[in-house]
């Protein structure tokens, strides 16, 4: 079973092809949000390493957010697009799941966080069980002061993973003191091959889409919307 998965939901884009177990090949660049330029290059230069096409893939996998906007509307919009020309499954994966992922074993809490600017991040807390990942929290978008809040009634060690460890990890050091711990660099970022494995679980539980199903994740409207949606000052005129 090969699969094919990307991931655009940050910085970061990857690509990664995994048959059954074994990781067959990634790519991942971390340099900006120019995956419109990036990603088709970085795919096409993968599958051409391994000697494989579109065609060669059993099932396509994205992270579906939270995270950018346009860089999931550029996964996605990849992802669909291939699935429809190979008339093959696709796997939508939380971006927060796959960062947890990344963390695989810590006795702890896991706590992925991503920029989402303004002093907030989105976020959500895991646990391993045995050799399962299990999501103890729901998804959220929420202030930093508040995460630490959350975590505080908690009295196992916290690990935190994701971009957002560039901006807050003295605040959660600052905060949780030795409580908590954080992932090194190479396990901080998403990364194209954890999607893969989240998507053999979703393979085996019999839980894929089609490419006409796949759709983005968001915890909240695109800036531009808010922004459309801020009420009107009335200035006395009407």
């Amino acid at each position: 079973m090969k699969i094919l998965a990307l991931d655009t939901s940050s910085t970061v884009a990857g690509a990664s092809v995994v048959e059954d177990d074994k990781v067959l090949g990634e790519y991942m660049i971390n340099s900006g949000r120019q995956h419109s330029i990036k990603l088709m290059p970085m795919v096409k230069s993968l599958l051409s390493n391994l000697n494989m096409g579109p065609q060669d893939m059993d099932v396509f996998a994205v992270s579906t957010g939270p995270g950018s906007f346009t860089g999931l509307r550029i996964g996605i919009t990849v992802v669909k697009a291939m699935a429809y020309a190979a008339d093959k499954p696709v796997a939508g994966i939380p971006t927060l799941d796959a960062l947890a992922y990344n963390m695989f074993s810590f006795s702890g809490i896991i706590c992925p966080v991503m920029d989402a600017r303004n002093n907030q991040v989105y976020t959500s807390f895991y646990k391993w069980n045995k050799d399962k990942l299990m999501n103890i929290g729901e998804y959220s978008g929420e202030h930093i002061e508040e995460l630490v809040k959350r975590l505080s009634f908690y009295k196992e060690d916290v690990i935190f993973t994701g971009d957002a460890l560039n901006v807050y990890k003295s605040f959660f050091m600052n905060r949780l003191g030795k409580k908590a711990y954080f992932a090194p660099a190479n396990l901080s970022l998403q990364r194209a091959s954890s999607i893969a494995q989240l998507a053999r679980i979703k393979i085996e539980n019999g839980e894929l889409e089609s490419s006409f199903e796949l759709l983005p994740f968001y915890l909240r409207k695109p800036q531009a919307v808010r922004e459309y949606e801020k009420p009107t000052e009335n200035t006395g005129d009407n």
